[in-house]
């Protein structure tokens, strides 16, 4: 059984992060593209587009070598803290 003690990793579109192994085309560094369940990660040296689930994306990278844009990461896919933040829409400030 896997221990839930990890904290959660924060990927932000435009993220470029080094994972483990290399891809074919000896790449080591892939851009986030896509947030969700799964993680849209492209190549950086050949372009090739792969989807991940999130679990397998935080084991296997090693780090970011450049960090996306947060305010359009937040605009695209908001958390469950940013909701707390602000009023629900519809919602009058009464």
């Amino acid at each position: 059984m896997a221990s839930t003690d990890q904290a959660v990793v924060e990927f932000r579109l435009g993220d470029v992060v080094r994972l483990r192994r290399s891809h074919p085309c000896g790449g080591h560094e892939w851009l986030v593209d896509r947030l969700g369940a799964d993680i849209g990660l492209r190549c950086q040296g050949c372009g090739r587009h792969v989807l991940l689930d999130r679990r397998t994306v935080e084991r296997r990278s090693t780090g970011f070598v450049a960090r996306g844009d947060l305010a359009l990461s937040r605009a695209v896919a908001p958390t469950a803290r940013d909701a707390h933040d602000s009023p629900a829409a519809g919602e009058s400030g009464r």
